[in-house]
């Protein structure tokens, strides 16, 4: 279930989420080109994936629309861990699936354990663990 909404592609600033090839994208760069004679702005973006860090670009007037993905940040409860992967629960739905756990620099999760509460985020139709939340 892809959740996204419409915005106007001159409209778009740096850091900005996009859809950019089917991809959740952050825009790095825009440069909008002055409308000549007969036509219109044209607007370079120039997107990052926001999963695989690829760059993206796309030009298009103006007026035109792009998607912006609507990122859904949600709780989980860990169930079980297996090698690279993760059984966690949604803490409302009560719904269980499987995460990927992450080899990020910025975020340990070594100490992964079962019962441990994780934000995890919904963009477009993946789910991706962020983060272990702090347990008081």
């Amino acid at each position: 279930m892809a959740d996204y909404k419409f915005k106007s592609a001159g409209s778009f600033k740096k850091g900005d989420n996009v859809v950019v090839d089917g991809v959740a994208s952050r825009v790095t760069k825009v440069k909008v080109s002055r409308p000549g004679k007969h036509g219109h702005a044209k607007v370079n973006l120039t997107a990052v994936g926001l999963l695989d860090d690829k760059k993206r670009n796309v030009m298009m007037p103006g007026h035109d629309k792009l998607k912006v993905p609507i990122i859904d940040k949600r709780n989980a409860q860990v169930l079980n861990i297996s090698d690279s992967k993760a059984n966690v629960m949604d803490m409302e739905t009560y719904e269980s699936f499987n995460l990927d756990i992450p080899e990020d620099e910025d975020e340990d999760f070594s100490d992964l354990k079962s019962g441990d509460t994780i934000l995890y985020w919904v963009i477009l139709d993946d789910k991706v663990m962020k983060e272990i939340k702090e347990t008081a």
